[in-house]
């Protein structure tokens, strides 16, 4: 039944895409090549959800925003706030880099260095860039997946643009957001502050004799500065904070996973500094920036596990993770056709753990310190043809050099309609901080990156006046020196490491391959209707055991269904889908697949205030997300909206 329903979708919605318009033959963006480019002359795979999008969606979380994109899988323990990660084409936790206005948000601190993306609410959004694919070459290390790329709203076209909102509904949920932005004189300037709670759901599942509830509270500031100092000089002021409390589940005195007091409390602070200088009557710009990004994660709970520790609200781990870095960046165009863009970054990560439990960890830290170079050259020919080529190095404390390549071509016939494009892509990971310096480090030899190739080559289509646009994309990319946890006590191949650490260690092993399809399409119907799906078939194999990859559903898709018959109402639906997987390497614990829609709608009250509504989960899928985790019921929300 839900295989037909999926395979349906496409018609039902009137055929497939990102969460874009199909017009979107002039869209601009900036994280495929650092600059900005017309999207189908970069060659690459990237989608936009705009700020409009996820107005119309009536999204809180940003990877509810992902997930209706190609090629992205969202993993959540559950409901609203409880650990949330993105793999971008299947790539592992921790391979995916996450930015906010440029700034690295993945943390230092975890295990895998991925970013907390439970706790990143929609707030000030402009935009949302997905770029899929290996991308080390500009980014560098954890870009093996790709880049999802988060730009908040700044400037304006008048002094003052503000924006408020209040809602409320199921699981004693209520959320306040209130921006503003706009340009006045020389300063351009955005920001803006959410409060959002919930009471939620049991994060271990209710179905499962689990009936305590798990609340998520969280505070969120995001602001931003650009003044014009001269004509071609400027300066970047940016900051991002958020604070969040949300009760978790876990193990219990009998080690079985339910219900627990446990709560955990993470707050993430990021800010960044820029001198921007254009020279030679604008032809060559330049940035130099420093950034600064603190996380702080705390667990609280019981001992009670062995007296004499019955504490309650005790904290029992504190994780702490920073990243300090310079980095310039430099663009000349030589002229209309060609230009060239290079760069130097240097970065300083450091990491703190410590348990404080039954089972308590000493004090780990470590730092690396990595400094890069990287040059890329992007031509056009004929009006038509576009190439881009790139190289980077990065030099690492911990594990030496590497070198990174990017090839990527872009063939556009306006008069066709059409775009070919196709690219080569290197990716790398550095060994997390925490595999490198934790009690489970590599006891025998040193951990080396886990790199990746990835080819793709794609057609675009465009029918009907650019009324329809419709797009396909092959991809593959095989990993190597997959890193992976080796438990000493399960019959260890090296005695003489597990004799240093009996709980085991991390090590090089692993070899993956993943390769599909990814099939979009956009069309502008009629009457002011506009209809998104799209659809991604991948096969992941590990390479080592020929199984699949845990909780890796061979097919995904997403779609939305708009009607806005004027300025300010809407109605429309989303539909997300997540197919059948495993929860456990070895292809253990299967999982069903499940399909998630969604109906909205707002209705303007005046041309300052409007209401608006909508209802998860419609037909009340309770599918675990993750084996012995609940999902979030059928749910209603409503609130008003202004903008003055």
């Amino acid at each position: 039944m839900r295989k037909h329903f999926l395979y349906s979708l496409p018609f039902l919605l009137g055929l497939s895409t990102a969460a874009q318009a199909a017009d979107d033959s002039e869209l601009v963006v900036v994280t495929a090549t650092r600059t900005a480019q017309p999207a189908d002359r970069t060659g690459e795979s990237v989608s936009v959800v705009t700020g409009e999008d996820l107005k119309l969606q009536q999204t809180i979380s940003v990877t509810d925003a992902l997930q209706l994109t190609p090629g992205a899988i969202i993993t959540r323990n559950g409901g609203v706030g409880q650990n949330a990660t993105v793999s971008l084409r299947d790539a592992e936790v921790g391979q995916s880099l996450v930015l906010i206005d440029g700034v690295r948000i993945n943390d230092p601190s975890s295990v895998d260095n991925q970013a907390l993306l439970g706790d990143v609410l929609v707030n000030n959004i402009d935009r949302v860039e997905i770029l899929r694919g290996p991308q080390s070459t500009l980014y560098g290390s954890t870009a093996i997946g790709g880049v999802v790329n988060i730009i908040t709203r700044t400037g304006g076209d008048k002094p003052v643009d503000l924006r408020a909102s209040a809602e409320g509904g199921s699981f004693d949920t209520y959320r306040l957001n209130a921006g503003a932005n706009g340009s006045y004189d020389s300063v351009d300037y955005g920001g803006a502050v959410n409060y959002f709670s919930t009471g939620g759901i049991s994060a271990a599942d209710k179905a499962d004799g689990n009936p305590e509830t798990d609340g998520y509270r969280n505070v969120g500031a995001t602001g931003n500065v650009r003044v014009h100092v001269l004509d071609n000089v400027s300066v970047d002021l940016r900051g991002y904070y958020t604070a969040a409390r949300s009760d978790v589940d876990g193990y219990n005195a009998s080690f079985s996973f339910g219900d627990t007091p446990q709560y955990n409390k993470n707050s993430l602070m990021a800010g960044y500094a820029g001198l921007n200088a254009d020279l030679f009557d604008g032809r060559f710009h330049n940035r130099l920036g420093i950034v600064g990004t603190r996380t702080d994660r705390k667990l609280f709970g019981e001992f009670d596990f062995v007296p004499p520790f019955p504490f309650l609200d005790h904290e029992t781990f504190s994780g702490k993770g920073g990243t300090a870095r310079v980095e310039y960046q430099g663009t000349f165009d030589l002229n209309d056709s060609n230009q060239i863009t290079f760069g130097a970054e240097s970065q300083r990560d450091t990491y703190s753990s410590e348990g404080f439990g039954n089972f308590p960890s000493p004090l780990e830290q470590g730092a690396r310190r990595t400094t890069s170079g990287f040059g890329q050259w992007q031509t056009t020919l004929f009006d038509q043809l576009t190439l881009t080529a790139g190289v980077r190095y990065d030099g690492d404390s911990q594990f030496g050099g590497h070198t990174s390549l990017k090839f990527a071509g872009a063939w556009e016939v306006p008069e066709w309609g059409t775009v070919i494009h196709a690219n080569y892509g290197d990716g790398f990971k550095a060994p997390s901080l925490y595999e490198l310096f934790s009690q489970y480090s590599n006891p025998l030899t040193n951990l080396k990156p886990e790199t990746a190739r990835g080819y793709e080559v794609g057609v675009k289509q465009r029918f009907l006046d650019d009324r329809v646009s419709a797009s396909v994309t092959w991809f593959s990319r095989k990993t190597k020196n997959q890193i992976d946890f080796f438990s000493c006590p399960f019959s260890p191949p090296f005695p003489d490491g597990c004799d240093v650490r009996p709980f085991g260690f991390y090590y090089n092993i692993g070899r993956t391959r993943v390769q599909g399809a990814e099939f979009e399409i956009a069309a502008d119907l009629f009457g002011n209707v506009t209809a998104s799906v799209n659809l991604t078939d991948m096969a992941s194999e590990d390479l080592d055991l020929r199984t699949d990859l845990a909780r890796r559903p061979r097919v995904t898709a997403g779609g939305s269904l708009f009607w806005t018959p004027v300025e300010g109402a809407s109605l429309g639906l989303t539909v997300a889908h997540v197919g059948d997987r495993f929860d456990q390497a070895g292809e253990t614990q299967p999982l069903e697949g499940y399909t998630l829609v969604n109906i909205l709608g707002s209705y303007p009250i005046n041309e300052n205030f409007a209401f608006f509504g909508r209802v998860e989960n419609l037909f009340n899928d309770r599918t675990q997300p993750v084996f012995g985790y609940g999902a979030p019921g059928r749910a209603a929300y409503v609130g008003i909206r202004a903008a003055f």
